[in-house]
């Protein structure tokens, strides 16, 4: 994987990540994030896998 296609997939995942933590109203930030607690910041990772699992078994069943 190149240089160039890490930086995009991280940012993409990066705009994910403040998009599920929007949805699930987790008030994450750019920066420091120490103020939200583990169940907060384990909420954020758990829907982002929820929703990744979800979009490939709809891709897999040509939905």
């Amino acid at each position: 994987m190149s240089s160039k296609t890490k930086k995009e997939a991280r940012g993409a995942l990066d705009k994910f990540k403040y998009e599920v933590a929007n949805e699930i109203g987790v008030p994450l930030k750019d920066g420091y994030n120490g103020d939200l607690t583990s169940y907060q910041n384990g909420s954020v990772g758990g829907y982002m896998v929820k929703k990744m699992i979800e979009a490939q078994e709809r891709e897999m069943s040509g939905k």
